[in-house]
């Protein structure tokens, strides 16, 4: 029978998330879009941010194995679809989970010029990272035992996960230095809220015939979890005392941490033009409320006798049990260390080509109208996560068009790790100074969302100054 931890492994892993933002990327008439582009154009001369609303982002998806893959009522045994799902990924599938919500948001254009060609913006939002790679060997470990396996070396390195939860307090200047060029740079304050990391793993496990026993079980084992903003949380009794903790960190009382973003935008004609960034350069020093937890060396466990030994004249059947459970616990004893220890953001990159086109005519006559740009783009756009393993790539194409003064669309094609037909479009509404947007992607896999890779929403409020 599968076992429970296999179970639990599997289903984890069928719920994931990502980082990539690329239908808001370039969307200049959403203000949000300075956060993924400090140096992109900027289509208004403020802004402010509804609280708790201006940025609701949420993405899923999943690598390898869906839910569906597993649930499905097609007949097949529930053991045989999970052991399935488990032999089908292999230790480089992964999981990754991001969501933010922006706290508030605002900005403003300055400057001497009548263009007023500078702009501020600010804010503070919250964020929730995690990556973690399939634990492959664990997982066959947990299905199949070692019984079958005699003489085969487990690759405990298949350990490899980081978590964080994090609020981010955020300034950035953008400058149009003429009708081509823009640039923009964004610094950053981090406040680790919690963060949970094991990436540095190393060991192996193999069981073989033993010389005091039937079998020898042997570990060579280089673990480490490291763990700050965590046990403070746990041991605290009172909700209402966790929930302090949670705001003093939201508001700079956590561990600190510092980074930039940088942008730009380049007019290379009237109608083509290139633009990129790279997010989250920094890192956060852990300092407060660290614990982590190791586990070093060379181990021989011997196992269990399966000829129940004569006990002496004071030993019970419960004494030798629990004998062998404290030798085996002495044996895996971790090491308990609150040594500081830094980690660096994963650095993201975006990149686009864009071309725009068609230029909005009168009806009653062959002349264009008042110049207010074009109203079709086209363009494709590369993003990259840096993480512990290898990068994460997406490629996406898109088609812009913006249908009259308050209603503007964006579809978009993309191509990553998780899918190679994902579809997704978004729309800015304009009533007045009053935005909305909403976006979402994988609209193809909406019908079954349990068989889904992904599912990525965005949507917003925000007032803006024209």
């Amino acid at each position: 029978m599968i076992r429970l931890s296999t179970f639990a492994i599997l289903f984890f892993w069928f719920v994931s998330f990502t980082q990539n933002k690329q239908i808001i990327y370039g969307f200049s008439e959403i203000p949000q879009s300075l956060l993924v582009n400090p140096g992109g154009k900027v289509k208004n001369k403020g802004y402010v941010g509804f609280p708790l609303l201006s940025h609701i982002h949420v993405n899923a998806g999943t690598s390898g194995s869906t839910l569906y893959d597993v649930f499905a009522n097609d007949g097949v045994n529930f053991n045989t679809k999970l052991q399935s799902a488990a032999y089908s990924m292999s230790d480089n599938d992964f999981i990754t989970l991001n969501e933010q919500l922006e706290v508030f948001s605002g900005g403003f254009a300055f400057g001497s010029s009548y263009d007023k060609n500078e702009y501020l913006s600010f804010g503070i939002y919250q964020e929730l990272d995690l990556i973690n790679y399939f634990p492959k060997d664990y997982a066959i470990l947990a299905i199949e035992g070692n019984q079958n396996n005699i003489n085969r070396v487990f690759d405990l390195s298949d350990l490899n996960a980081s978590f964080e939860v994090v609020s981010v307090f955020h300034v950035g200047y953008n400058k149009k230095v003429n009708s081509k060029l823009s640039y923009g740079v964004r610094g950053k304050i981090y406040s680790s809220i919690m963060n949970v990391n094991s990436t540095r793993n190393r060991g192996q496990f193999v069981t073989v015939p033993g010389k005091n026993n039937i079998y020898d079980h042997v570990f060579n084992l280089d673990l480490a979890v490291r763990t700050s903003g965590v046990q403070s949380f746990v041991d605290e009794d009172s909700s209402d005392e966790r929930l302090k903790k949670i705001t003093n960190r939201v508001l700079l009382g956590g561990n600190l941490g510092l980074g930039f973003d940088i942008g730009f935008s380049y007019n290379i004609t009237d109608q083509w033009y290139l633009d990129g960034s790279l997010l989250d350069i920094g890192f956060i020093h852990h300092t407060k409320d660290v614990e982590s937890y190791e586990v070093k060396g060379d181990y021989v466990f011997e196992g269990i006798n399966p000829i129940f030994p004569e006990l002496e004249d004071e030993q019970t059947a419960d004494d030798y049990w629990s004998e062998i459970e404290e030798d085996f616990e002495e044996l895996f004893n971790a090491d308990t260390i609150s040594t500081n220890y830094t980690t660096w953001r994963p650095i993201k990159l975006n990149t686009s080509i864009n071309y725009a086109f068609g230029k909005q005519k009168e009806k009653d006559c062959n002349c264009i109208k008042e110049d207010v740009g074009y109203i079709n783009r086209i363009g494709v756009q590369l993003y990259a996560i840096n993480r512990p393993k290898r990068p994460q790539v997406a490629l996406t194409t898109y088609y812009y068009r913006r249908l009259f003064k308050g209603l503007r669309l964006k579809g978009t094609y993309t191509i990553d790790s998780f899918s190679f037909y994902n579809i997704g479009l978004g729309a800015s509404f304009h009533i007045g100074g009053m935005n909305f947007y909403a976006m979402a992607d994988n609209f193809f896999q909406y019908q079954n969302i349990y068989n889904a890779e992904g599912v990525s929403l965005q949507l917003g409020f925000n007032y803006i100054l024209n």
